[in-house]
């Protein structure tokens, strides 16, 4: 009441307010904020426009207002004189927030906010430099409101030539404020309303999964459409989101359309329009995630973690830790109680710090409106040649080339001493590197459940699976009785670390192979083969550092001749990496597009089995002819992907049954990041691959999502049950 009161006293005070500015552009300063007009570029042609902006920097705890202020205030007005030929455009304003004040809710701006306008020039218009003149009037709230005038001005030059606004680099204020500004909804999005006495009940399909959205209206006279102050219940779908808004108490009837902004980030928000439907029956919202189900997704992820340790990607690490069991096995008691137990606990801590770190990142990604999926670090080209170079390097010490810690005494006997635990980190984090790649094949529903839901359960659940990977070499390590179990240190040992090294060497090349593939990915035939070679000349280089070190060991001399042999090594097939893979993507979408374009009936026709690349384009054009469509999300460094590939989808019985039931096969291929997949994967409600659909031929019937793990069988089954 506090705000609105002062609402009314600043309006009937507005004449005697205190006029601030000289008719420049300022900054200048007024109560409880500075504001300032700014362009974009300073010059304008003929016949063509330019950006300029009013910048408001706003005081600690004060707001300006949106077009639609809520429960009290007004936005800011602009008032120009112009000289002849030119012309300005409305106030844009970008995405606001809501600011809750005692029981009311006002849409407006804290700290800085820039509103652009569009300044246009007459064909006609005459060279040379023009003054534009503004009259700027607002009001800024805390607990009180007060109004506020400015006398701005800014000058421009009528340049023939003079760039676009599109040409123009967006900076400052201004020129976030324009990527701020409501976007219309993409191609294929659609928005639609339905109502009851209570609530309107807002659907936003646009192809991925959102956990948070709210509405601002833009319709306010003659009474508020919704109750401002209300908590807007959001409802995840798997190809969008369902918001729930209650109507004001004050509107009598609903309104025929409802336009406003539809807001997902801070940096995403659609300008949307749809008809009002008056719904025959109550509009109940979803229930959210139930407590049983975060638990049992928790419990779920911990027992997942703990089956990964049998994962193909985990075996190297559990050799290497194996390895170190084996080592202390013969110690005396208090290495087995002690050190072995402070040994697992932070390789422990080395799991759950990478975990956290990659879900960090993600809802970082997801809270900017950017999508990534799990086992994102695999599609990175300069991640895959540093982690292959140093398991090449890793295992060239295991074969018995150099003795790594040997090798680092030369640094110190402080850090010597602590390299056990270090090297009990990093194995860790080593194990959540490789292991997260094989998490989609039996937790696919799980991490799409857990990525979608508040943060706080997205780190409880995967700080389950990081537990559950942890746990088994945790208990083993404070088990006495179990350590003894262990045979004791003997020539064995050797041979033991030889076959730990086979398997590591067996790592890298199988990472050396995804490099190919990934820098091969729509280029020249020959780019992934002399990819790979740039890739062993960084071996050979590690090869040498492992051989400096063996020769010479523990010498400073060797340590620092051994660290530049590695850097050199690493720059040979890094220095490429960047731009060839941007490179390599921009070629594999036109080469995919193409592809369909001139093949995309192959498999239709029951010629021959061809596997298409996807798109969303192909698939709508496949569900208007008609067609279902079987999509295999598959990556080259997915192994559980090659299994599925070479032993179900590529059996004659499963290709049989594909053409015979006129099924559209396509390829959607995660080996680089992709952003159309990634949504796509989200919209069906996983996260990583291996994951299966088939579309049937009807565009309205539901995706038909098979497991992770196939069987000829299962296939069959869904193939007959989704082509009737």
């Amino acid at each position: 009441m506090l705000a609105v009161l002062g609402v009314a006293a600043g309006a009937d005070a507005r004449g005697q307010i205190a006029v601030v500015g000289d008719g420049g552009p300022g900054p200048v300063k007024a109560q409880h904020l500075t504001v300032e007009l700014v362009s974009l570029g300073p010059a304008i042609a003929p016949g063509g426009t330019q950006v300029v902006g009013l910048v408001f920097s706003i005081d600690e705890h004060w707001h300006v207002y949106w077009v639609n202020a809520g429960d009290s205030g007004e936005p800011p007005h602009i008032a120009w004189t112009l000289p002849a030929g030119i012309s300005a455009g409305p106030m844009q304003f970008p995405i606001p927030e809501r600011l809750p004040l005692g029981p009311l809710m006002d849409f407006g701006y804290e700290d800085e906010v820039a509103f652009p306008l569009t300044i246009s020039a007459a064909a006609a218009a005459k060279s040379g430099p023009v003054h534009l003149d503004a009259q700027v009037d607002w009001l800024v709230c805390a607990q009180v409101c007060l109004p506020g005038k400015a006398h701005l001005g800014i000058d421009l030059n009528v340049q023939p030539g003079a760039p676009q606004p599109a040409q123009e680099p967006l900076v400052g204020a201004l020129g976030e404020a324009l990527t701020l500004l409501p976007k219309p909804l993409p191609a294929g999005a659609s928005f639609s309303v339905r109502a009851d006495s209570r609530q309107f009940e807002l659907t936003l399909i646009d192809g991925a999964r959102h956990t948070t959205a709210e509405f601002y209206p833009y319709d306010k006279d003659p009474t508020d459409v919704i109750e401002n102050a209300a908590d807007q219940n959001t409802e995840p779908l798997r190809n969008g989101i369902r918001l729930y808004v209650p109507r004001s108490p004050d509107l009598a009837a609903l309104p025929c359309t409802l336009h406003g902004v539809f807001r997902l980030s801070d940096t995403l928000g659609y300008d949307v329009t749809a008809p009002v439907v008056a719904s025959d029956t109550p509009i109940v919202p979803a229930a959210p995630a139930t407590f049983a189900a975060s638990a049992g997704a928790i419990g779920l992820a911990f027992l997942g973690g703990i089956i990964l340790n049998l994962m193909p990607c985990v075996f190297p690490v559990l050799f290497l830790k194996g390895l170190a069991l084996v080592q202390t096995a013969g110690a005396g008691e208090r290495v087995q109680r002690g050190d072995l137990r402070r040994h697992s606990l932070v390789y422990a801590l080395g799991i759950l710090a990478s975990f956290w770190a990659i879900v960090a990142v993600l809802l970082l990604l997801r809270a900017t409106g950017s999508h990534a999926g799990w086992g994102f670090q695999l599609q990175s080209p300069v991640f895959l040649a540093m982690l292959a170079s140093f398991l090449f390097l890793f295992a060239l010490s295991l074969a018995g080339q150099f003795d790594i810690g040997l090798s680092l005494t030369s640094v110190g006997g402080g850090l010597a001493q602590k390299q056990g635990y270090a090297g009990s980190f990093f194995t860790g984090v080593l194990a959540t590197v490789v292991a997260t790649p094989c998490t989609a094949p039996f937790m696919g529903a799980a991490v799409g459940f857990a990525l979608a839901q508040s943060g706080a359960i997205t780190f409880a659940v995967f700080t389950a699976l990081a537990l559950g990977l942890a746990a088994p070499y945790v208990l083993l390590s404070w088990q006495p009785a179990w350590a003894r179990l262990l045979p004791r240190p003997g020539a064995w040992m050797e041979v033991f670390k030889h076959i730990t090294a086979a398997i590591f060497f067996a790592t890298a090349i199988w990472l050396a192979w995804v490099y190919g593939q990934i820098k091969a990915a729509g280029g020249a035939a020959d780019t992934g083969v002399n990819q790979i070679a740039l890739l062993m000349a960084c071996f050979l280089m590690m090869a040498i550092a492992g051989w400096v070190l063996g020769r010479w060991p523990a010498k400073w001399g060797s340590g620092i001749a051994a660290v530049l042999l590695i850097a050199l090594g690493l720059a040979i097939p890094l220095s490429q990496a960047r731009g060839a893979q941007r490179a390599g993507a921009e070629t594999a979408t036109a080469g995919a597009a193409g592809a369909f374009a001139t093949n995309g009936a192959t498999n239709t026709n029951g010629a021959e089995v061809a596997w298409q690349p996807y798109s969303e384009q192909a698939l709508d054009a496949a569900h208007a002819a008609g067609h279902p469509v079987f999509i295999d999300f598959t990556a080259a460094w997915c192994l559980s992907c090659q299994y599925n590939e070479r032993v179900v989808l590529k059996s004659a019985d499963v290709e049989s049954a594909l053409l015979k039931g006129g099924v559209v096969m396509m390829k959607a291929d995660w080996t680089n990041d992709d952003p159309a997949i990634t949504q796509k994967l989200a919209s069906v409600g996983r996260a990583g691959v291996p994951t299966y659909v088939i579309y049937p031929a009807a565009a309205s019937a539901a995706a038909d999502v098979l497991p992770e793990f196939l069987t000829k069988d299962l296939v069959l089954k869904a193939i007959e049950r989704d082509t009737k």
